[in-house]
Order: C-alpha cells, then sequence, then structure tokens
C-alpha cells in the first residue's frame, strides 16, 4: 500500500490512487507498507528516486545504514513491533529525505506509524516538512522504548523484592533474568542503531539547520535511554549473582544436613554392627539385657553427637 500526505493549505490530507498522486504538490511524506514492485517501480520513476534492496535494508554497516546521495539522505533503522506472544520483535525500515519530502519503506507494521499520523491530523502545523515527520517518528519510537525500558526496570524491581522476602528461592527466576537480559539487549541494539542514523543527520549539510536544535534533545533523550539500559543490566547481573548464591547457599544447607544424618547414625551403625557378628565371645550377646543395652548406646551416641554440633553452632 502506498500513502501519501500532502499540504493543502493548513491541512495535511491522505492520499493512495496513484493517479491522484501525480497530479499532487508539496509533498511531505510517501509511506510504502508491503508495497508492490509495480507501485515502487511508479514511486521511484515519479520521485526519481532509487529504493535499497531488501538485503541492502538489513545490512548493519555504517555504510549501508546511512549514505548521503544526488542531495538525497538515505538511512536504514529497526523499529520494534509487539507480537501476538507480547514480545518484541524489530523490523527494519528504510527512509529516505529528498527536496523536503520523506519516503519510508517497510514490511512490518507498527503503533509508531499510526500515532504519527494521528498526530500530524491533530498538530498540522508541526508537520512541514519529510524532516518534522523523521523527526517525529523516531521520536515516538525512542518514548516508546522508554516505556518498554521502564517496564523492565519494574520487572526487575519485582524480582528483587521476591529475593527479599521470600527465604526460599525460586529457580524460575534464571529464566525470568535471562529473559529480561534478551530483551534489554535487543532494545539497547535498537536505541544505539537509531542514535548512530540520528547523529549522521547532525553532521549532515543536507538536514535542515533550524531542526537540529530539535535533533540534539532526541541524541540526549537518546543518551540518557542508553545509560538507564545500562543500569538495568547492572542490576540484573547483580540478581543473578544474587539469586545464583542463594540457591548455592540452599545446596550446601541440604548437604550439610545429608551429612549430619550420616554422623549421627555412624556410632549406631558401628554399635549394630559389632553386635550382629557371628561370635560366642561376644559380651553381652547372651545376656537377656543385651538387647536393651544395645539400643542404650546407639541412642547415646547419637544425642551425644548432636548435642555437640548444636554446642558447635553447627546445626
Amino acid at each position: 500500500m502506498v500513502r501519501v500526505y500532502y499540504k493543502e493549505g493548513k491541512d495535511i490530507r491522505k492520499e493512495t490512487s496513484l493517479e491522484e498522486i501525480e497530479e499532487l504538490d508539496d509533498i511531505v511524506w510517501v509511506d510504502l507498507q508491503n508495497a508492490s514492485a509495480s507501485d515502487e517501480d511508479w514511486i521511484e520513476g515519479h520521485f526519481n528516486l532509487s529504493f535499497q534492496t531488501p538485503q541492502e535494508v538489513i545490512e548493519i554497516e555504517s555504510s549501508s545504514r546511512y549514505v548521503e546521495r544526488e542531495q538525497t539522505i538515505i538511512a536504514n533503522s529497526n523499529f520494534l513491533i509487539i507480537n501476538p506472544k507480547k514480545e518484541e520483535e524489530s523490523y527494519p525500515v528504510a527512509f529516505q529525505l529528498k527536496a523536503g519530502t520523506l519516503f519510508t519503506l517497510r514490511t512490518g507494521d507498527s503503533r509508531i506509524f499510526a500515532d504519527t499520523v494521528r498526530k500530524m491530523k491533530i498538530s498540522k502545523e508541526q508537520f512541514l516538512s519529510g524532516s518534522d515527520v523523521l523527526l517525529r517518528l523516531f521520536e515516538t519510537q525512542i518514548d516508546y522504548e522508554a516505556d518498554l525500558v521502564e517496564t523492565i526496570a519494574k520487572d526487575i524491581t519485582q524480582i528483587s523484592r521476591s529475593l527479599n522476602t521470600n527465604r526460599q528461592t525460586d529457580s524460575n527466576n534464571i529464566l525470568v533474568i535471562n529473559d529480561l537480559q534478551e530483551r534489554t539487549m535487543q532494545l539497547r541494539a535498537g536505541i544505539i542503531d537509531k542514535q548512530r542514523v540520528l547523529s549522521a543527520c547532525m553532521r549532515s549539510a543536507l538536514f535542515p539547520e533550524d531542526k537540529k536544535d530539535r535533533l540534539k534533545i532526541v541524541l540526549k533523550d537518546i543518551s540518557s535511554l542508553l545509560e538507564y539500559t545500562s543500569f538495568n543490566f547492572e542490576r540484573l547481573e547483580y540478581l543473578q549473582n544474587t539469586l545464583m548464591n542463594l540457591i548455592t547457599l540452599e545446596q550446601n544447607q541440604i548437604i550439610k544436613i545429608f551429612t549430619v544424618f550420616s554422623i549421627v547414625f555412624l556410632p549406631p551403625t558401628l554399635i549394630a554392627s559389632i553386635f550382629g557378628m557371628n561370635f560366642n565371645l561376644i559380651p553381652g550377646l547372651h545376656s537377656p539385657v543385651g538387647f536393651w543395652i544395645s539400643l542404650i548406646l546407639m541412642s547415646v551416641s547419637s544425642l551425644g553427637i548432636i548435642y555437640y554440633f548444636r554446642n558447635k553452632k553447627w546445626i
């Protein structure tokens, strides 16, 4: 689908018909979402530009993420989307800023673009050119990622409180912490990707100078968000170490109990073994109270060892 947003007086209007697009002037944004090859070719021919191939869009090299060609800024960035399993996924978006018009080529969809369109309808005066749309898309995405980072921080706090209030550790928390680490890494990678693109725009002579103050604010927000993700990483690592130490202590306690029981029952086992020998000359073997004497010796030996361990505060 091809969506074209253009200015008509003080209003921002949308057009999806290629026949009508051909007659439009003062176009602000051309958005191609899952567009057909024929639609892409038509847009390229009409606006005299060339979209990158899908392979070029997903390349991670700096030369592929941002390039300036024929008075056109070409940039690629990954945008987040929440899948049906409530997990974050990313999809690439190709940007081209040419003569005040923004072109976006994407195969996925997210609320970022829908929110930007909604803001265009409400605050038309804030979308005078394609650079305004580009900045708004990145600002909305950064705000969205900031919300996700804060959500992860709340999950970390919840795990930390559960470790402080519950004496028994839950091994499932290890998997939860691992999942939070993976989500944080994915968010951080996306944030760094946007920082690289916007930093290149900041240095570009093709990007409007009157928009660079706003661009600086976005870059500051990104830097703050990166510090927040680093803090989350540190907290997750601390929780992981704490949880592993608690699990180790519990295992040591279990091993300690088994060791104590083994030692406690060692003397009675020795006594029972002695009286179980097949010799006629064992003292008390034929005594009517020999059995009870052996039981008393076993009980006294076990209780004596328990008393000794408690006195040493080993149990």
